[in-house]
């Protein structure tokens, strides 16, 4: 083909941007700067149109907020029930609690009085190295808490940003006590132990599973270098940097006497094997 009778078309983004408006509506302006706006009853018609439209969405919009009202009052009424067993439960629950220890304390004094003075010692030191009973010592405070502004003032969700706390914060400070030489941790009062767990449930940080709210204090026993020891790991330097770019709360703070309380009786699962099942029989070679 003769490259003369070639005809290029423009493509389909300069076109576009060249003429964004249809064409009709070009047209539709026209006849209207040559028309005038409507008159007569196509004027009244559509003017009575606009006027229908907008008393229908006031309708709806004042239908909408009558509701919310009237919805309120329950919704307040089940929040407020909601909360009420949450602190009845929670006040449940450290009553048991107290309970635990002292039939704990009642079970170590009976043990004790059965055992050699040898073999009881020994075996307090071994609960107190497992965290299931109560500990005293000198040792470091860690506050940390989160940004004034990781709380939304109007709806008081959290703000997904560095300056909240999280369920790995709380881990990495007990991760870096215990690399520091920590001998026993509690998080707000929540002693840790080899199965200890440490995990968000929605915006809440569960430790063993028992909620634990703002301030965090984690709180450690150990030999006299543990605040110097932890102050200079990786995890107080992030710390330090959150504090100065987002504008956590962090402190550490050497305390003398402390008494870190015990942790649950750890409830352990083991597997035996069915005596149903089959023993297998030892396969034979060819040669036997």
């Amino acid at each position: 083909m003769n490259d003369k009778n070639r005809v290029y078309a423009p493509d389909f983004l300069t076109e576009l941007f060249r003429n964004p408006l249809d064409a009709g509506y070009a047209d539709a302006a026209r006849r209207r700067a040559i028309t005038g706006p409507a008159t007569g009853w196509r004027g009244s018609a559509t003017r009575l149109v606009s006027a229908v439209t907008l008393v229908a969405v006031g309708f709806l919009l004042v239908v909408a907020y009558r509701q919310t009202l009237a919805d309120e009052p329950s919704r307040s009424q089940a929040r407020a029930g909601l909360v009420a067993q949450i602190e009845q439960r929670q006040t449940e629950t450290d009553r048991l609690t107290r309970e635990a220890d002292r039939l704990r304390d009642e079970v170590a004094r009976q043990r004790d009085a059965a055992l050699t003075d040898k073999d009881a010692a020994r075996l307090r030191d071994m609960e107190a190295a497992t965290g299931l009973a109560r500990v005293r010592g000198d040792g470091v405070e860690v506050r940390v808490d989160d940004a004034p502004d990781a709380v939304d003032a109007v709806t008081g969700a959290g703000k997904a940003d560095l300056g909240r706390v999280l369920d790995r914060d709380l881990q990495d400070i007990a991760n870096a006590l215990w690399s520091a030489g920590a001998e026993a941790i509690a998080i707000n009062d929540q002693r840790l132990t080899a199965t200890s767990t440490i995990r968000a449930a929605g915006s809440a940080i569960l430790v063993d599973f028992r909620p634990v709210t703002r301030p965090y204090v984690v709180r450690a026993i150990g030999p006299d270098d543990l605040k110097k020891d932890f102050e200079s790991s990786g995890t107080a330097r992030l710390f330090r940097a959150l504090v100065d770019d987002e504008g956590m709360s962090f402190d550490v703070r050497e305390v003398d006497d402390i008494t870190l309380p015990a942790a649950s009786e750890p409830q352990l699962r083991f597997a035996t094997p069915s005596p149903s099942a089959a023993t297998p029989t030892p396969s034979k070679s060819e040669g036997d």
